[in-house]
């Protein structure tokens, strides 16, 4: 913080009372940021004789030499700073410029273009300069910013305050602080004009400062020899230290770090401690809103951001759990994720349509390899039965990072199992072999949808046919197995799941628009198959890496191509039958 002492007109035109004043003011040094400002005018420069003040003007005028002796006293102790009103005032700063860090142009005489060429005459570069903006409409600001950084001076500061003898506390211009920091770059004076003998004279200044002033001009006067002119805002010496003192202990509070060690002490004895609801067990999601309270307790725990962190990157329980417990790191591990295609070679529809190109790849291969773009994957598993028609399956596994399992021919859910105990799979994507164009960006979606909802089961509300996923926490699956311990019609494993809403936390999410469209994109039918080769044919001529987007964008395009299949419908959805026996077979009976 910057304080200018103003000495104004307070000397009478005494020199004796303003060098008594510089040695009553003489402790508060320039080192310590503390400048002294005078008013040096000519009376016939600054009035006409028939101006009502004149004749005092006449009494307040100094010469050349004793503004020199002035000027060269204040120097050894402060900055000295000039108020200029006139011509005569240019030739006393030009005579001392060497001592003079700044000059203060008030707002009456931005306008006058005699002192404005004068200015244009003086190399400014070390000299600060103080525009006074008080009587300024919003819009001059910008004008007279614009004009007085023609002159080159080292820094220009924009002052708030006037003069009014004194000046009520409602017009000090406190308000345009704000304004003035938020639009522009320049450091703001605040110039104190209120009744020096009113409480606020301490108080005003400390708020100004408080708000973003960075410099405090403020009216002194001698503190025993009487004081003729402008004592009206003047402070005396022991209010000034007042006002000194309480500016140090206040303006130290502006550089205090934002959290200090008494805030974090007592956020550490009050926080709210994230805590269990209820009892978790081992290998669960955590759903954040659902799952957690918050309690004052002397157990030691994450903090909600830390858990919400763990959350986002894939983490489930890794121990059981509690109610009312807190939650630690350790408590959690990495999900083990893994990407299940079921296929087998039994297609009557369409025999062995795994095995059929669509392009240069089989369909299984082409499901293989859009399965293999999703992130966050552990392993991806191709799950046959052990049936020896389908072992020629292994020969289509497309990488050999593909984990090749047979299993349980008829029992898809033990298959999955199977394979899930030995790789210990925490969570699994259900995709089957019949849809070759898989979706990076749905998969995405959904698995952050599936871990911030904490559920058992995800999917799509709605999306094109061959191109939703389901994901299954694997102690969901064998919870449906121990009710269903030989499942039948297992390979619609969706069923258990939806037809069970009492039993598992089922997630249905709402994909973004541009996932989303009513193609057919799965594999049962030649239809099928014509139109998956007339899109392979599309992103082979133009070079295309497959993305879902890009895929519908074609298909958005050739209404012929996307109505190859369209009017195909799916069995699960028309067969009256099936839908009845999977509704009768596939639901948890009550005991």
């Amino acid at each position: 913080m910057y304080n200018i002492l103003e000495v104004a007109n307070t000397h009478a035109g005494d020199i004796n009372y303003l060098f008594s004043l510089l040695n009553e003011y003489e402790e508060f040094k320039k080192e310590d940021n503390f400048g002294i400002k005078f008013q040096p005018f000519k009376y016939n420069t600054i009035a006409t004789e028939d101006y009502e003040w004149y004749q005092v003007y006449t009494e307040l005028f100094f010469n050349k030499d004793e503004w020199k002796k002035i000027i060269d006293k204040a120097f050894e102790t402060k900055d000295v700073w000039i108020d200029l009103f006139d011509e005569y005032g240019i030739e006393i700063i030009k005579e001392n410029l060497s001592n003079v860090k700044g000059i203060k142009l008030q707002t009456s005489i931005l306008d006058n273009n005699i002192i404005f060429k004068e200015l244009q005459k003086i190399d400014l570069s070390s000299q600060k300069l103080i525009i006074n903006i008080a009587g300024r409409e919003k819009e001059d600001i910008d004008i007279i910013l614009n004009r007085f950084n023609s002159l080159n001076s080292n820094e220009i500061l924009l002052e708030v305050g006037f003069q009014a003898y004194p000046t009520k506390l409602e017009d000090s211009g406190l308000s345009k602080i704000s304004y003035l920091k938020e639009n522009y770059a320049n450091k703001i004076v605040f110039a104190d004009h209120i009744n020096g003998k009113d409480e606020d004279a301490i108080l005003l200044p400390l708020i100004a400062m408080m708000n973003g002033a960075n410099y405090i001009e403020k009216h002194i006067m001698h503190s025993q020899l009487e004081t003729k002119y402008d004592h009206f805002s003047s402070v005396v010496i022991s209010d000034y230290k007042n006002l000194i003192e309480k500016q140090k202990k206040y303006y130290s509070l502006l550089d205090s770090p934002f959290l200090n060690e008494a805030e974090k002490n007592y956020i550490n004895t009050t926080y709210q401690v994230p805590i269990l609801k209820s009892k978790k067990e081992k290998y669960s999601l955590i759903n954040f809103d659902e799952d957690i309270i918050f309690r004052r307790t002397n157990k030691k725990g994450l903090l909600s951001h830390e858990i919400k962190e763990l959350l986002k990157t894939y983490h489930i329980l890794n121990t059981d759990k509690r109610e009312n417990e807190t939650l630690k790191k350790e408590d959690f591990k990495k999900a083990n994720i893994a990407a299940v295609i079921a296929c087998r070679l039994k297609s009557t529809r369409l025999p062995q349509k795994a095995l059929l190109k669509i392009g240069d790849l089989s369909s299984v291969e082409l499901c293989l390899k859009n399965t293999m773009k999703f992130d966050n994957l552990n392993h991806v598993i191709l799950a046959t039965s052990d049936n020896e028609q389908d072992k020629e399956l292994s020969n289509y596994t497309y990488n050999s990072s593909v984990v090749f399992h047979t299993g349980d021919p008829d029992d898809v859910i033990k298959r999955y199992l199977d394979v899930i105990d030995t790789l210990k799979i925490d969570v699994i994507v259900r995709i089957t072999a019949d849809m070759p164009y898989v979706s990076s960006e749905i998969f995405d979606f959904l698995l952050a949808e599936h871990f911030k909802s904490g559920a058992d089961y995800t999917t799509a509300k709605d999306a094109a046919v061959g191109t939703n996923l389901e994901i299954i926490n694997t102690s969901a699956l064998k919870e449906v197995k121990k009710h269903f311990p030989n499942a039948k019609y297992s390979e619609y494993m969706t069923w258990y799941f939806q037809n069970n809403a009492d039993y598992f936390h089922l997630n249905f999410v709402e994909l973004p628009s541009n996932l989303v469209r009513d193609y057919r994109l799965t594999l049962d039918y030649d239809e099928d198959l014509l139109m998956f080769n007339k899109i392979e044919e599309y992103f082979s001529e133009n070079n295309l890496e497959f993305s879902l987007e890009r895929l519908f964008d074609f298909l958005d395009k050739n209404n012929e191509i996307s109505s190859l299949n369209s009017h195909l419908t799916l069995k699960y959805k028309t067969d009256e039958k099936l839908i009845n026996d999977l509704n009768l077979y596939t639901k948890i009976k009550e005991k």
